[in-house]
């Protein structure tokens, strides 16, 4: 059998592609970056070729890359865990997350038995407070929130992609008063959420129509209440298309021409914390379950 590679090369392997970053792997290992290369490149000497594609600031797993990833992951932390058990360590891990009404309500409490189901012992305190990415480290551990971008010096990961929607009650398009064409929004109040100001701007700009005025805007912090709204007749709702599926209110019914959208929700950290077991796992978990949907 051949002699397998020494566990810091596969631990520094892991980290680095994880986080995509030398620096932010050494940190989270609490090694220099050079004696973390090293390890890597003890690794890719061991199998015999390279494992990342190397740029100035950071690298990224090539294909081979992938596939050991792929391969050693889920045993490495198999492994982890099956020490923390050993040394009797292994208690409830727990994950304060950040993250928006709308999306704790629609995307992740529905799909938490399955992660209850894999992890019995993982808990999860769930904070909608604002200022997310503010509080990291300082009363949480990640935060899931929409944006059109995050923080370089953070860690984040898109989760899937969207497309801005004109959302109404279906009273709204019924009758002779009804909307029926996007200049209709003229005589209509248009409702934004805070956390996706130009909504509305981005939507009228993709159909060519620049200069539509509607007749008033209002705002909202809470998505539940905006859609609420909406379904109550207040007028037009610009949000995510997921927003309307995750509602599943047939009051509710989509207007006009979908657009695609620079929002999207993200999932993000602090990098070293991402070295942290809760929060890695919820990351795997949640990557696997969103990070391939498209609006």
């Amino acid at each position: 059998m051949k002699r397998l590679p020494p566990l810091t090369g596969i631990e520094a392997f892991i980290q680095v592609a994880r986080l995509g970053s030398i620096k932010s792997a050494a940190e989270a290992l609490s090694l220099s970056s050079p004696a973390l290369t090293r390890r890597v490149q003890a690794l890719e000497r061991h199998v015999g070729r390279p494992l990342f594609d190397r740029h100035h600031q950071a690298v990224q797993l090539n294909p081979d890359g992938e596939r050991l990833l792929a391969a050693i992951g889920p045993a490495v932390d198999a492994l982890a865990l099956a020490m923390e058990q050993a040394s009797g360590m292994h208690d409830l891990m727990r994950l304060r997350l950040g993250t928006m009404p709308l999306f704790a309500s629609h995307r992740l409490i529905p799909r938490l038995p399955r992660l209850r189901a894999l992890h019995p012992d993982f808990h999860i305190d769930i904070d909608t407070a604002p200022f997310l990415l503010t509080r990291l480290d300082e009363g949480l551990d990640a935060a899931v929130l929409l944006a059109k971008e995050i923080d370089p010096g953070l860690y984040s990961r898109r989760l899937g992609i969207n497309r801005s929607v004109a959302i109404a009650s279906r009273s709204m398009v019924e009758g002779p008063g009804a909307l029926r064409e996007p200049a209709d929004l003229a005589r209509a109040t248009v409702l934004l959420h805070r956390d996706l100001p130009d909504t509305f701007d981005i939507w009228r700009e993709a159909l060519g129509l620049p200069d539509l005025e509607p007749a008033a805007v209002d705002h909202f912090d809470s998505g539940p209440l905006i859609l609420e709204a909406a379904a109550q007749g207040l007028g037009v709702a610009f949000m995510l298309d997921m927003h309307l599926v995750g509602a599943h209110d047939h009051r509710l019914v989509r207007l006009f021409q979908p657009v695609p959208s620079p929002y999207s929700y993200w999932f993000a950290c602090r990098r070293a914390a991402l070295g942290r077991r809760p929060v890695k796992l919820f990351h795997d978990w949640l990557v696997g379950e969103l990070g391939d949907e498209t609006g």
